[in-house]
């Protein structure tokens, strides 16, 4: 058995020596943007060429690396700074580590990159730039309507704020274009910068 696993990792290391850069891509933008369907669309296209992929979705970070942090300002900073730290060990050992986490604040996004660009590993920031009007039409979570309900505060871009990015690495006007193809701009960009 134990031979059967080390010819595998020698057959992997040889073959697809071009898939063994990692990255961290951050899709940042409102809830119901569209940022997990887009991130498992472009996992699933990078997983059949062959390439390690990790989705770190907010919501089970929430639940099992975050588990007790609340949505102030400082708890959501701490939220994302953790899964930062998480994206770069993985994207720093050759995964591409996709991120779909809201991350409402310039700073801590920020701070996200600094860290990658200290360790030398690649980070892709994405916006995808749906907007409010869309989002609580789509309501994936029945966030919106919580809210405005009453029964839900501190909604980011509702009634807590969203910044968004200035100069991200790609924009994706998700309400104008399909989840395939807005996958496919993402991957094109991955491919210009050598990580597809």
């Amino acid at each position: 058995m134990t031979s059967t696993a080390h010819e595998t990792n020698d057959t992997y290391d040889q073959g697809q020596e071009k898939h063994v850069t990692g990255a961290t891509i951050w899709l940042t933008g409102l809830p119901s943007a569209g940022k997990t369907t887009i991130a498992y669309e472009l996992a699933g296209r990078l997983r059949d060429e062959g390439h390690r992929v990790e989705v770190l979705d907010g919501d089970e970070i929430r639940e099992f690396l975050s588990a007790g942090l609340g949505f102030s300002r400082e708890d959501r900073h701490t939220n994302v700074q953790r899964i930062g730290f998480v994206a770069e060990l993985l994207a720093s050992n050759g995964v591409k580590a996709l991120v779909p986490v809201i991350a409402p604040y310039a700073d801590s996004r920020d701070a996200v990159r600094k860290r990658h660009e200290t360790e030398g590993t690649p980070y892709v920031e994405v916006h995808v730039a749906t907007p409010v009007e869309v989002c609580s039409v789509r309501d994936v979570k029945g966030l919106y309507a919580k809210q405005a309900a009453g029964e839900l505060s501190g909604l980011t871009g509702v009634d807590d704020p969203y910044e968004e990015p200035e100069t991200p690495d790609l924009r994706i006007e998700s309400h104008n274009q399909s989840v395939q193809e807005s996958a496919a701009a993402l991957y094109a960009l991955l491919t210009e910068r050598g990580l597809a």
